[in-house]
């Protein structure tokens, strides 16, 4: 009798929890869907010459304030800080996805590998990765950009070698538990091969915990590449991004030019905000997943 209320009230706040979750996945999918779209009907329209280019602004006056030729204003180049904006989301979407991508193709494996066989391999790759982890996200990023030069990839592996590290302990983790039960040592003793039993029983035992880091490395990687963007270290002046556009716009903010900030500001929190309700939506889903396999 005394615990029914307990339940009841922990199941209600489950209950909310999940339903809130579900809401702020559902407007960050939406979100990140203007963005993709925004991004792809910029380009097809400067394609076919409908809007001007990017870097487009000699015909233009420049710092010119919001009205309904430029609906964002303009930079003090002259360009359009509307399609600077909407050609950044793009830009930033193709860095993003690389990076991440990067990092889950080469985090997972050397998880994996230095779970499952251990030993000098095992040790060895901690010590790199645990070294790598200890580094501030933005100064490692900034070091290997500045190494690498400015480019798209170059960004998307700058970038990448920070979240390496973060694949690569939760796998790491993870294998080394999974492998630990009963069912692997059973296809062991039944003559199964290494790379048999990580692709039977590993790979989908430690993969569910992807997702979720995945987004939440995704949210981060924006302020990550509007940091070095910033600084000067990202992307070629000629491609639209957004960190440097805010960079371009500091020195205008405290005359009264408020539209080259807001814009590119607006647009990096919008992105980082609809990730990050993503991630928290695949969080539940995960938990839900894995306490329903469990009962």
């Amino acid at each position: 009798m005394g615990s029914e209320p307990l339940q009841l009230l922990t199941s209600s706040r489950s209950l909310g929890k999940k339903t809130l979750a579900s809401r702020l996945t559902n407007w960050g999918v939406v979100l990140l869907s203007l963005y993709v779209i925004a991004a792809l009907i910029s380009l097809l329209l400067s394609n076919l010459g409908v809007l001007s280019q990017v870097n487009n602004g000699l015909d233009n006056s420049i710092y010119a304030a919001p009205s309904f030729t430029h609906w964002c204003g303009t930079d003090r180049l002259g360009r359009d800080v509307c399609l600077r904006t909407f050609a950044g989301s793009g830009v930033a979407l193709q860095v993003v996805f690389l990076a991440v991508t990067l990092a889950v193709v080469i985090g997972v494996p050397l998880g994996i590998l230095s779970g499952y066989l251990g030993g000098i391999l095992d040790r060895a790759l901690i010590l790199i990765m645990d070294t790598l982890y200890t580094i501030p996200v933005l100064l490692l990023s900034v070091v290997i950009s500045f190494l690498l030069g400015r480019g798209i990839f170059n960004a998307a592996v700058a970038i990448c070698v920070v979240y390496v590290p973060q694949y690569f302990r939760v796998v790491r983790n993870q294998t080394a538990q999974v492998k630990s039960e009963l069912f692997v040592d059973a296809a062991v003793s039944m003559g199964a091969g290494p790379l048999w039993i990580i692709r039977k029983y590993l790979l989908k035992n430690v993969i569910t915990s992807i997702p979720v880091l995945l987004t939440m490395n995704a949210a981060d990687a924006v302020l990550v590449l509007g940091g070095l963007g910033f600084l000067g270290l990202g992307l070629p002046e000629a491609v639209p991004e957004w960190g440097n556009d805010l960079n371009l716009a500091l020195s205008a903010l405290p005359t009264g030019i408020w539209w080259t900030s807001l814009f590119p500001g607006f647009a990096m929190f919008g992105m980082v905000l609809s990730l990050s309700f993503v991630g928290e939506g695949l969080e539940v889903f995960v938990d839900k997943v894995n306490s329903s396999e469990t009962a």
